[in-house]
Order: structure tokens, then sequence, then C-alpha cells
């Protein structure tokens, strides 16, 4: 790449476009380390390299944006985020299912994608803007679709559907998901060993704050499969966090998280990807997010999370969201019952088409894979996917 990112210029024009100074400057060392990761192996054109700048750029002007909300309405800050539930568990393990079946429970507030590409004004603030916003959100979906082979079967995203937590955690840096975006291997070696999750989570927290003023305040469910990595500085943002982890035959997760990597670093570097470099670091990936979840699950904290059996929820998610909303305190009216049914019979498996891949594609042996992950798989008594798909 000939050209380098520079964190401070981003810092600096970001401030200069919305007029105020950087108030959380602890937040610049993981621009730093992203940026340093990047300009060492991203291999950007001339328009990957404007469009990886521009994306940066924007979700500094995004976090400074808000501090000017707070600035001038500082009722904001008082918002209470009562009880949210976390939905994670391994990157493809079923999380996007699950979080649209929360989506069909009115007992729940969910991030919209429209929100999180476009936080402002908040929607309770000026509510004649959120047409002209789902436009646009929908005209940036179509523009993936078309960049990203097989999108729509990759993951499920609609400009009014629900949205994982990712673009916040980018606000202050500390989004694992940089590293299916970018090959930025030395950025997600410091995300696991050296950044702070705490400050990053309350950026998060104050983006929940600007969209909860002068709305309704059901409880939130926020899914995003990384989460995982982060449960121990999110009970200290969030103290009466409760977490939902879905857990899936971690060798399927790993051929479903590798070819999304290859599908999204495509789109965005210059030239071939390398399939068996992004196997490797995906298994990196995925090792790395199985260590945090043995951790926080045999630890203190490990009755705040609730497990389920990703194959019992698709074969009957009704049956297993009783035990899920009993986990979590809680239900299942009738409605909500109704509303998950009927969201389920327009929304069959396989309807915005397959997506095919395989270990191999990536230079990966299944039984290698299995057996590098068989303290996970002992511990929560997964199935391959074979067996749990039979049963």
């Amino acid at each position: 790449m000939s050209k380098l990112l520079d964190a401070g210029a981003i810092i600096a024009e970001g401030e200069a476009l919305t007029g105020i100074a950087d108030p959380e400057p602890k937040l610049r060392v993981n621009l730093e380390a992203l940026v340093a990761s990047l300009n060492r192996d991203g291999r950007f054109d001339t328009a990957g390299f404007a469009t990886t700048r521009a994306s940066l750029l924007r979700v500094v002007k995004d976090r400074l944006d808000a501090h000017k909300w707070l600035r001038d309405f500082p009722e904001i800050g008082e918002e209470v985020i009562a009880d949210p539930v976390f939905l994670c568990g391994l990157p493809r393990s079923g999380t996007t299912y699950f979080q649209y079946l929360f989506d069909n429970d009115r007992r729940f507030r969910l991030i919209r994608t429209w929100e999180a590409i476009m936080p402002f004004p908040p929607p309770g603030h000026d509510p004649a803007s959120v047409a002209t916003r789902k436009a646009m959100e929908r005209q940036i979906n179509e523009q993936l679709s078309s960049k990203v082979e097989g999108f729509d079967a990759l993951h499920l995203i609609d400009e009014d559907g629900p949205q994982e937590c990712h673009l916040f955690l980018e606000h202050g840096f500390g989004a694992a998901g940089f590293f299916n975006l970018y090959d930025c291997p030395e950025y997600f070696d410091f995300l696991m060993d050296g950044l702070d999750f705490e400050p990053v989570y309350r950026v998060h927290k104050r983006m929940l704050q600007l969209l909860q003023w002068k709305c309704p305040q059901p409880r939130w469910a926020l899914k995003y499969p990384n989460h995982v990595i982060a449960m121990e500085p999110i009970r200290k943002v969030y103290p009466d966090a409760r977490f939902v982890m879905t857990h899936r035959d971690p060798a399927q997760t790993l051929a479903s998280i590798c070819k999304m990597t290859f599908s999204l670093r495509s789109a965005r570097e210059a030239g071939p990807v390398d399939a068996q470099r992004v196997g490797q670091q995906m298994f990196h990936f995925i090792r790395r997010h199985i260590d945090r979840i043995m951790q926080f699950c045999t630890g203190p904290d490990a009755a705040a999370c609730f497990h389920v059996d990703y194959y019992r929820l698709a074969a009957d998610p009704t049956a297993m969201l009783d035990e899920i909303h009993a986990g979590i305190g809680t239900d299942t009216p009738d409605d909500v019952r109704a509303s998950i049914a009927a969201w389920r019979a327009v929304n069959p498996q396989g309807k915005r088409g397959e997506n095919h891949y395989s270990l191999a594609q990536y230079g990966l042996d299944e039984d290698e894979v299995r057996a590098a992950f068989a303290d996970y798989i002992a511990h929560f008594a997964i199935p391959s996917e074979a067996e749990g798909v039979r049963t």
C-alpha cells in the first residue's frame, strides 16, 4: 500500500468536522493499533484506501457528534439502560437468527440497521428523519449486495431490521469484527491482550442512551457474537447485564466465518485473498473466542449467562424460548409465541439463498479442528453439525 493511514490526522479531521475536541484520548491508542496493523498488512488499491479511511473517519465523527448531543442535552446521560440482554456466541453460531426471534418480542428493543449507520439525530428527537434514513440504508445494502458475493445468504440484514452492536463498538475502535473486514492480525492480538474494553462499552452505552432518549423504554436485547470476548468488562458498564449464548459445532462456525471473512475482504482488498491465510487467522480467531468463553463460564459470574443449544433452537424456537425467557427472568406471552411463529412461516431456512463452504477450502482439517476445540465441545456437550441436525 503506497499511502499510509494516520490515526492522528483522522482524529484531527473528525474534530474539525464536528467542532469538538476529542474528550476520550484513551481511545486513540485503539485506533493507532488498528491503523498500524492496516498499514502493515492491508492491501488496498486507491479506492480501497479511500474507502477505509472514510470509514474510520465516519466512526470518529459519530463518536464526537454523540458528545455534542450530550453537551446540548445533558439529560441524555441520565438515561438508564436497565437489565440489558446480550445475545452472543461464537461467530456464525446462529446469533443472527436468534436476534430476529427477539425482535419479534414486543418487550425488547433492538438496534435498527438504519440507527447503527445513521444514529443522528436521535430518533426520539427527530422522528421525521427516520423515513429518509431508512431509504439511505436500503441503498447502502443494495451496494453491498453488488460487491459481496452471496451477501444476502451470508448475513441476514434489512434496513429496518435488527442490527448488531459492531458499529457502536467501532466508535471505540474495539470491534473484533475489524479482523473479518481487514487483514489486521496484530490489531486482533492487541484487542485480545492489550485493549481496555471498559471505555469501549461506555461509548456503546452512550449510543443506547441517545437512541432511547424520548422513546419508549423496553428492555434492550443487544446482539454481537463477539460480546463473548468482553463479558467481564460489559458487567462493569452494565452491572445487571445478562448473556444468552448460542452453542453450535465450532468446526461448522469456523468454516462459516472463514467464508464470510474471505468474502468481506475480497470486496475490500486489492488482488486475490489468500484462502489459507484466512483459514489460519480464523482458526486463531475462534480459539481466542473459546478461551474467553471458557474463562467467563467457569468463573464467578457464570450464572449471568444462559446457554442455548443451537440445534434445539433451530428445530423448535418457541419451546426453546420458554427456557431462555425463564433464564433471564421473564415469561413467554401468547402473542409473542404467535409473532415468532408468523415470522418463521415467512422466513424459512434458505429463503435468501444457500451459503456453501467447507473447512478444506481454507486449508483446515475437520478432525484436527474438532480436536483443537475439544475442551469447549466437551464442556457444553456440543454435537457435530451432522449429529445436531439429525437429532
